[in-house]
């Protein structure tokens, strides 16, 4: 298939906030959309977005995988972003509309249907710096997408940060762009510099968060990652492996991490390190670079734990596992 997240169905679903109220959802198309020059979004980037994915089961049905939660994020970052608030029942409702649609288009796993809700404030005021945008819109982007893994899983390399941050502290619990766009910079340095694939930021040594990917240490039965705050994203991915890991008898500590003692714990044999997010589920990192020393991370390939937990969520996002969790929602 074309890359991840490149290819969209030619319709989406969207609705829009004035006057203090939300309009009903429509179906339009999904290669244009109007928006004055002026935009609050485009000036001050009053934007947040979700992803999530919808899967084929083997008996035709199609099913969203934990659009509660993904919906939960979304209103809570309009909040904290000042943008309309959101109604969770009617984006809920735009989800299901927009995957019934194109159900037929759902690939087969290990592919899926990937889903963007997007909020963004549409306000035409350049004078708004300092206010928030009163009239905004929500639509819910569609893109088929296949396994993420297209030349097969490999170990990452990642460059080992303690001087930056991904983004601005308080904004670290937002899914917004401008979080994004402000670890572009860095991350290209280092791929171009040290040939690394991302940056796990460690601000003043604590370990965090990559540019775009929670960030799992596993020692043993134990996984060891950083407690929520508001520095950083409450990733979905990273919840459900959380609670598989459980499921499956394994040690769950949140807590802080320092690099001291993460390049102690990787030097370890049968230790791995992995990321989570909705893409890829889980990859595994293979080599930390750190203060020009590369350190391999276990034995430098992607590890038994990681299958095993990727193994056990898609199975219950393909419909092979018991969905004991109620995280699917069925579509039809």
């Amino acid at each position: 298939m074309a890359a991840f997240g490149s290819v969209f169905m030619p319709k989406m679903v969207l609705a829009t906030f004035d006057n203090g109220q939300w309009s009903d959802a429509s179906l339009v198309a999904s290669d244009s959309i109007q928006l004055h020059p002026g935009a609050h979004v485009l000036h001050y980037s009053s934007t947040c977005f979700e992803g999530l994915k919808a899967f084929r089961h083997a008996d035709g049905s199609v099913h969203v995988f934990r659009m509660d939660q993904n919906v939960k994020r979304l209103a809570q970052s309009s909040r904290l972003l000042s943008l309309p608030n959101v109604d969770e029942a009617q984006v809920s409702q735009m989800i299901l509309d927009a995957v019934a649609e194109f159900a037929t288009e759902v690939p087969e796993p290990p592919g899926s249907l990937y889903v963007r809700p997007t909020h963004i404030g549409t306000e035409a005021a350049v004078g708004k710096a300092a206010a928030p945008a009163l009239s905004s819109m929500l639509y819910i982007l569609l893109s088929p997408v296949g396994d993420y893994f297209t030349g097969g899983a490999k170990a990452l390399r990642l460059l080992l940060d303690e001087t930056g941050m991904r983004c601005a502290p308080h904004m670290g619990m937002i899914k917004s762009g401008g979080n994004y766009a402000s670890a572009l910079g860095p991350i290209s340095k280092a791929k171009q510099e040290v040939q690394a694939d991302q940056i796990l930021f460690c601000p003043n040594g604590d370990v965090q968060e990559t540019g775009a990917a929670n960030f799992l240490l596993i020692d043993g039965n134990e996984i060891i990652t950083k407690g929520l705050d508001s520095t950083f994203l409450h990733g979905v991915t990273r919840s459900s492996i959380l609670t598989l890991a459980t499921d499956l008898g394994m040690t769950v500590t949140e807590r802080d991490l320092t690099v001291a003692e993460l390049l102690e714990r990787s030097a370890k044999p049968e230790v791995e390190a992995v990321l989570s997010g909705t893409a890829a589920v889980l990859t595994s990192v293979g080599t930390f670079i750190h203060n020009d020393k590369e350190y391999k991370v276990g034995s430098g390939e992607p590890g038994p734990i990681a299958y095993k937990l990727r193994q056990a969520l898609n199975d219950i996002q393909w419909g092979k596992a018991e969905d004991k969790y109620n995280w699917l929602t069925k579509v039809c």
